[in-house]
């Protein structure tokens, strides 16, 4: 990518693993912004709706670099589940979760010197049937504190998809294979 600098609106240690496979030199600077849903955005535009403001914010401070905004929701039953307020309210994700299909939707949004593009990729997840003490024993974690859906798909602790269909990048937070291609395009139309 060209010699500007390029920042990661994020602290999700996962979305900076997920991002340095496709950029080695970018930092993270978290956008602390109200990540209130207005609502005339649906369920399905609320992740995109974030990204930008997410980037929006950062690029404000920091006009001459490349600023990527991310956040990823799951929609089930057209309802967003977001990060769990508590443990009560990761139970209770979890369990309406088991034995579903949801979609898991990351919006992105790329910025710069007053460009923007943005873009959401959607997957669909089916979980197994999860157990009260699966759900509770994966709680004990605190791993599903800080993602939406109460899950990381990467967790060891639960494992809880039985199929996946859409990108696996997407579900962990960061649909790379998509956003380094729109990078790409974002560069070659300066």
């Amino acid at each position: 990518m060209e010699n500007q600098e390029i920042i990661l609106a994020s602290a999700s240690p996962r979305r900076r693993e997920l991002l340095g496979y496709i950029e080695e030199n970018f930092r993270c600077i978290p956008a602390d912004i109200d990540e209130t849903i207005p609502e005339n955005i649906s369920a399905e535009d609320s992740a995109e709706y974030l990204a930008g403001i997410k980037a929006s914010f950062i690029a404000e401070s920091h006009p001459e670099s490349v600023v990527i905004g991310c956040d990823t929701v799951v929609v089930y039953n057209g309802k967003v589940y977001g990060k769990p307020a508590d443990e009560t309210d990761a139970h209770r994700m979890l369990t309406e979760l088991s034995g579903n299909i949801h979609k898991v939707i990351t919006g992105v949004c790329i910025c710069c010197e007053k460009r923007k593009t943005s873009f959401s990729d959607v997957t669909e997840v089916e979980f197994f049937e999860l157990s009260d003490k699966e759900i509770a024993d994966y709680i004990k974690t605190g791993s599903p504190m800080d993602k939406a859906g109460a899950y990381g798909i990467q967790d060891g602790a639960l494992l809880p998809a039985r199929r996946i269909d859409g990108d696996y990048f997407n579900v962990v937070g960061l649909p790379v294979g998509r956003l380094k291609r729109e990078l790409q395009k974002f560069f070659e139309i300066k």
